[in-house]
């Protein structure tokens, strides 16, 4: 099970302004040959990964703000502070990943009731519940169904800009279909694969892909919840690195321990290829698709002839 009461630890860097309570903001423009009024939806993205889609999708009639959004600490351990709350207390749509994944998200809805607003869980959506994977954004299917939804979220809170999000989310799709494309390649050349990774933040992918991920669930799912792997599941791995039959090693930058980082010295010793994997976009400012456009294409390049 995944644990949802981990310490948390501030992430430095988050600019969050709150602001008066409403359900949208029309900020008019005056004078001749002026642009029409534009009606603001106000959005609160638990991730910046959630707050980059909500950006395509909701376009210039939207103000997104991403809470967790640096790429130099784990997601999992965040802690709240006065404006984080201000802003979800003010929000009037609000996207939290859910399934565990950011508990104090939903301790920030609780605490601050608000008829008007709405919420998108995207664990809820996909029908997924506390103690599952909750790396949901690495499931290509489930991306797709955030995205619908929030298209679908943003009409009901701005139906008058109901033609523009509708051709927002148009647009994101045919934005998102490069890495998902490449995820299709990847199934269909390498069907059966076997890779490893360090963490199950990986596993998703992997499934989508067709990949066989080998390393034990035991190993993945301890350093996920940021404990010690079972002894024996160390070994099991050390000997799957050995055997010669990885093609390639995923490897979580955000979740680093002297025991990941010993699987990851094994790997570059047996000639298996490492590939780096964010749970935040990384860097910050590129989009969804940019950042998983370069881990797919990083991932096939290892499965590749380089590969083992």
């Amino acid at each position: 099970m995944y644990k949802t009461s981990r310490p948390f630890y501030l992430i430095g860097g988050l600019l969050v302004v709150g602001g008066i309570a409403y359900l949208f903001v029309a900020h008019p423009r005056t004078g001749a040959g002026t642009p029409p009024q534009v009606n603001v939806v106000h959005v609160v993205a638990a991730e910046n990964f959630w707050g980059s889609l909500a950006e395509q999708v909701g376009g210039a009639h939207v103000e997104v703000t991403s809470i967790v959004s640096d790429p130099n600490a784990d997601p999992h351990e965040y802690e709240t502070d006065a404006a984080t709350a201000r802003a979800v207390a003010n929000a009037d749509y609000v996207i939290e990943n859910g399934a565990g994944y950011d508990e104090w998200m939903q301790k920030l809805l609780d605490a601050a009731p608000n008829p008007k607003r709405t919420v998108l869980n995207v664990a809820s959506l996909v029908q997924k519940k506390e103690g599952d994977n909750p790396h949901l954004w690495y499931d290509p299917d489930y991306v797709k169904s955030a995205v619908k939804q929030m298209e679908s979220d943003l009409t009901d809170i701005d139906p008058a800009d109901a033609a523009s999000y509708e051709a927002n989310y148009e647009a994101t799709l045919s934005s998102l279909a490069g890495y998902q494309d490449c995820i299709a390649a990847i199934r269909s050349a390498l069907p059966g694969a076997r890779v490893a990774a360090t963490e199950d933040i990986f596993v998703y992918l992997a499934d989508a892909a067709g990949l066989d991920l080998v390393s034990p669930p035991a190993f993945m799912q301890a350093v996920a919840e940021g404990n010690d792997p079972p002894a024996s599941s160390v070994v099991d791995f050390e000997n799957q690195l050995k055997s010669g039959g990885v093609r390639a090693l995923v490897y979580n930058e955000q979740t680093v321990t002297p025991i990941t980082e010993h699987m990851k010295a094994m790997a570059a010793e047996y000639g298996i290829p490492v590939v780096g994997i964010t749970e935040t976009v990384e860097p910050p400012d590129a989009s969804f698709e940019t950042w998983m456009d370069a881990e797919v294409a990083s991932l096939a390049n290892a499965l590749g002839p380089s590969g083992k």
